[in-house]
């Protein structure tokens, strides 16, 4: 079912009220923070695994057992809570309406899931190509830190609390936690292997945990409304409202913050105006973002949108990019298009990754010709399940994962396009050479 206004925590998610902090304010931003404060930081982080909030940037681990990683007592390095903004997944666009649109839920997030990790600062990475949005981020923190609710004595709570934003260059790998790390300090936004896991010596070798900006946005309302209020949309371990992305072919393409657990048809039909030329003429959704792999219609019929359920159908939720193809889709060309993405997005660092993805593109634009024998299309198959699992960060799984789901559901197109190639150059198709 769908949720009421009332109920939505993003109150200006399309921009028809101001951002700046009176607004704000008059939506229900920073209302009672010192209060939420003084009840402390274990406090904070049982409310938010109560909620089962669990993370918005696409793996879905439990936010509040992810901040209890956080070490209790001080070593003397100081605790940071580093901000994913690099929204760079293909199909996804939620987190440029928050910040745009809607910058303190965010600010004053920052403030209250430091508070619960026991940071002392919030480093917010944007991407390079959201520059307005940096411009209207970065006047945002001006405002919050001229009315006193970030800085020394944040919001009159006793507790200080500096929030920066740093700028990135565009680069997909830095979206990775241990990438946007390395390109905070300055260096080339690689990711590097897990264990030291970031809680333990993450920014500057310090504690760090790294939150994406839907999940650290939401959090205030949680405080505020309580626990079981979120916690009582969806289904068990998959609470909550979630920001959806639905683009491609459908009528009306939105960002909608909805329950999560709702069917998938239901919430194309509801807020998107339905499949272009109607439901039956639907081919198949990627689900959560490019990553994650796509599922044909009869799937599409009746699945739920949230971690659980997609994950039954080996796809994911991933970052709720949902991209609606119909008919009219040349779906090899689509997947072949979107090897080419990770393949150019790889940092290059792992081999399986380097050299796998820049094979798998090579295939994939063979098998859009269908210049290839029915048999390579198990040998790409097997490659795929080579560079899964073999590198150091997710990259390369999210880069073969829509290959796997086009072979899994979409095979009999790719042998009819490697037999429709084979019978137009076959020697009895070709004109007879002149005498």
């Amino acid at each position: 079912m769908a949720i009421s206004d009332k109920d939505r925590i993003f109150q200006n998610l399309y921009g028809l009220h101001p951002w700046n902090l009176q607004a704000a304010r008059s939506r229900g931003a920073w209302d009672g923070t010192a209060a939420i404060i003084a009840k402390g930081r274990d406090w904070i982080v049982e409310e938010v695994k109560q909620s089962g909030l669990r993370g918005r940037g696409g793996a879905g681990f439990p936010t509040g057992l992810k901040w209890s990683f956080m070490p209790k007592q001080s070593d003397g390095r100081p605790s940071y809570l580093v901000i994913n903004a690099d929204e760079s997944e293909p199909g996804t666009c939620k987190d440029r309406d928050i910040i745009r649109h809607d910058p303190h839920t965010l600010i004053e997030g920052a403030l209250l899931a430091g508070v619960g990790m026991g940071a002392r600062a919030a480093y917010i990475y944007i991407r390079g190509e959201y520059a307005n949005e940096a411009k209207v981020l970065q006047a945002a923190i001006e405002e919050a830190y001229e009315a006193g609710l970030i800085g020394n004595n944040a919001s009159g709570s006793g507790y200080d609390y500096d929030v920066y934003l740093h700028r990135g260059a565009g680069a997909y790998i830095c979206g990775e936690e241990t990438a946007l790390i390395e390109s905070l300090e300055g260096k080339k936004g690689m990711p590097r292997l897990k264990p030291p896991f970031p809680a333990a010596a993450g920014l500057y070798g310090c504690p760090t945990t790294v939150n994406n900006v839907e999940t650290i946005s939401v959090v205030p309302t949680i405080l505020r409304r309580g626990a079981s209020w979120f916690a009582g949309f969806g289904r068990p371990k998959n609470s909550g409202t979630k920001i959806f992305c639905i683009s491609g072919h459908v009528n009306n393409p939105c960002n909608i913050e909805c329950e999560m657990s709702m069917p998938l048809r239901e919430m194309i039909e509801r807020y998107a105006g339905g499949v272009r030329g109607g439901w039956d003429n639907l081919l198949a959704v990627i689900p959560g973002g490019s990553s994650t792999p796509l599922l044909p219609k009869h799937i599409c019929d009746d699945v739920l949108m949230d971690f659980d359920a997609l994950r039954e159908h080996k796809s994911g939720l991933g970052s709720a990019g949902v991209i609606v193809m119909d008919k009219s889709t040349d779906i090899v060309r689509a997947i072949a298009r979107l090897s080419k993405f990770y393949k150019h997005e790889s940092c290059g660092q792992c081999t399986p990754c380097r050299e796998g993805m820049g094979w798998v593109n090579r295939v994939m634009w063979r098998m859009v010709e269908g210049r290839a024998e029915v048999e390579e299309i198990d040998v790409l198959e097997q490659v795929t399940r080579q560079i899964e699992g073999h590198t150091i960060c997710a990259l390369a799984d999210g880069g073969v994962w829509p290959v796997q789901g086009l072979i899994r559901h979409f095979r009999p197109v790719m042998e009819e396009r490697i037999a429709e190639y084979k019978r137009q150059h076959s020697p009895a198709s070709l004109p007879m050479a002149a005498e």
